[in-house]
């Protein structure tokens, strides 16, 4: 193992910052190589969702040495392409994002850059939104979405309210890398910012016109049933926002779980504020049992993703990312049937790790389905291409297997407070006609055929994690599995030269006898790899059995390299 002591020397040498500095005594003083390492072994990862880590000291650390660098090189990025550069800044609920905020903010104002700040905790929707009403030449939200309590992160966006495209993140990345973090970051204080005008707070005029936006993206039967609905924010930022489009469309019987109400960037109520677990659920499911609500709904920290449970057959189940994502696909374009719209020409977007029951809807109502890989970035850029054509109205839905989801033009990112509003307003068209969502995805089922979803994931920690994942995509090219849950696999699709009309990414998709399949790739954002498994059959009990089956051969494969 190479010997870090050298980088952390440097840095004990150079922090000002006073907790920073203890941390690497501490670090130093116990003479931690494993720790060492893994705070020093690179430099915090850039790409096409910005930073992601853990809040700390050291090169693959969040903290106002590394956000100061990555700031220093997306100003020195933003002068070089625009004459007069300026960025909006929102944060959610997590420990250090005002810190972050001020300090990027104070950055961008010392080279020469404006920032337009969000004064308190707001969605990331609403930053994207806030990137094209201001008419931003960029973005930065400080988010780690659903990670645990010790992780933060710096998602950058672009001006069209994007996250930025693999061609801006290399152009930013090479930026960064000309940056010493504690020499070449150009700073100033914050009030000096304010003073000089290179730094303003964002209004509420702001605020006011993206919940209006989300609004009139609305699909509403009209009040045909009255609705009661618990609601967690899981301690993040989606509270304002999500109870004041809920208040909106006259859903007002709105119970808020107390233990997870308040913005806490600890996470006192559950390790991973992920609405996709039911741990993190637990709280507003039990507060379900009490008070007896139609649905429950659960935004993760940053208020771009919104899980959801019911009661049916007795007990509360989570309708997972796909259902979702199909449920609202249909409602939405049900009611356009319904009031007598035409469908074809009308293009629904997801990604290719997300249900192929899609393509079963497509048959029936006759719109397109556009896929793309993994990141709603790359739904927003499909909304921004029919956009520029002046054929945004042709957008239908777009959704991710991960709780992302969207209908509306406004913004070019998922967003919890549109899907919040959505669902609620199909929960009453269903409820008017004796349903609920778990009845009514069940209906979905008996008419199109059971489609089975499932993610695993892989952890790859440390200093040599990073190898071992290259090892194992490495093997998936070249020596790739020739049988999957007893099937043979009769096509696999490479994605790293680019397939399909996509740019290049490094997935790899087995195609399986039956219509079954399996996607890997690493995580953009986390030192994982994983992989989506897709089943279909006659029954559930029939595509549960095969998904289960591909799962126990993936797990055997994976594990050679873990």
């Amino acid at each position: 193992m190479p010997d870090y002591r050298e980088k952390l020397d440097l840095w004990i040498g150079c922090v000002e910052d006073a907790a920073l500095a203890a941390e690497l005594r501490s670090m130093r003083d116990a003479g931690d190589d494993v720790a060492i390492a893994d705070a020093f072994f690179r430099d915090l990862e850039f790409g096409t969702a910005g930073l992601r880590g853990v809040i700390g000291a050291g090169t693959n650390r969040m903290n106002i040495y590394t956000v100061g660098r990555a700031t220093q090189g997306l100003a020195d990025y933003l002068n070089a392409h625009f004459e007069r550069p300026s960025v909006a800044i929102a944060r959610d609920s997590r420990n250090k994002g005002e810190l972050f905020v001020r300090h990027a903010a104070a950055v961008l104002a010392a080279n020469g850059v404006t920032a337009h700040v969000y004064p308190r905790i707001e969605p990331t929707p609403a930053l994207s939104f806030a990137v094209r009403d201001l008419g931003c030449s960029g973005g930065i939200c400080m988010t780690a979405s659903h990670n645990p309590a010790p992780y933060n992160g710096y998602k950058v966006y672009g001006f069209d309210g994007c996250q930025i495209t693999s061609e801006a993140a290399s152009d930013i990345s090479a930026a960064i890398a000309k940056v010493d973090p504690f020499s070449g970051v150009k700073t100033a204080s914050f009030d000096e910012g304010v003073e000089a005008g290179l730094i303003r707070w964002i209004d509420e005029d702001t605020l006011d016109r993206y919940i209006d936006a989300v609004a009139a993206a609305g699909v509403d039967p009209g009040s045909e049933a009255d609705l009661k609905v618990v609601y967690t924010p899981l301690c993040g930022c989606g509270r304002e926002c999500v109870e004041r489009i809920l208040e909106r469309i006259g859903v007002t019987d709105v119970v808020v779980v107390p233990e997870q109400g308040e913005p806490n960037g600890k996470f006192p109520t559950c390790e991973y504020p992920n609405p996709e677990e039911r741990a993190a659920l637990q709280k507003g499911i039990d507060l379900c049992e009490r008070v007896r609500p139609d649905l429950l709904l659960a935004t993760d920290p940053d208020a771009d993703r919104v899980g959801v449970a019911v009661k049916d057959e007795g007990e509360y189940v989570l309708i997972t990312g796909n259902e979702m994502g199909v449920l609202l696909l249909d409602y939405l374009a049900r009611r356009a049937v319904e009031e007598g719209g035409v469908l074809d020409g009308r293009i629904a977007v997801t990604t290719i790790v997300s249900s192929t029951m899609v393509d079963a809807l497509a048959g029936k109502y006759g719109f397109s389905v556009r896929r793309v890989l993994t990141g709603f970035k790359y739904i927003g850029e499909i909304v921004g291409e029919l956009e520029a054509c002046g054929e945004e109205g042709r957008f239908l839905f777009g959704f991710e297997e991960s709780y992302g989801y969207l209908n509306g033009t406004y913004v070019r990112d998922k967003d919890a407070v549109d899907a919040s509003m959505l669902i609620c307003q199909m929960a009453r068209y269903y409820k008017a006609r004796g349903m609920n969502l778990a009845q009514a995805m069940r209906a979905l089922y008996e008419e199109h055929g059971y489609f089975r979803n499932k993610t695993l994931s892989f952890s790859f920690p440390g200093a040599d994690g990073a190898a071992s994942m290259a090892d194992l995509m490495a093997c998936l090219r070249n020596d790739p599995p020739t049988r999957l849950a007893g099937r043979i696999v009769v096509e696999r699709v490479d994605y790293q030269p680019g397939e399909k009309g996509l740019p290049p990414a490094n997935v790899v998709e087995f195609i399986v006898e039956g219509g079954h399949k399996v996607v890997l790739r690493p995580s953009g954002t986390e030192p994982k790899v994983k992989a989506y498994l897709f089943a279909s059959g006659p029954s559930a009990s029939a595509a549960d059995a095969v998904v289960s089956e591909l799962g126990d051969d993936v797990r055997g494969f994976v594990d050679r390299f873990c």
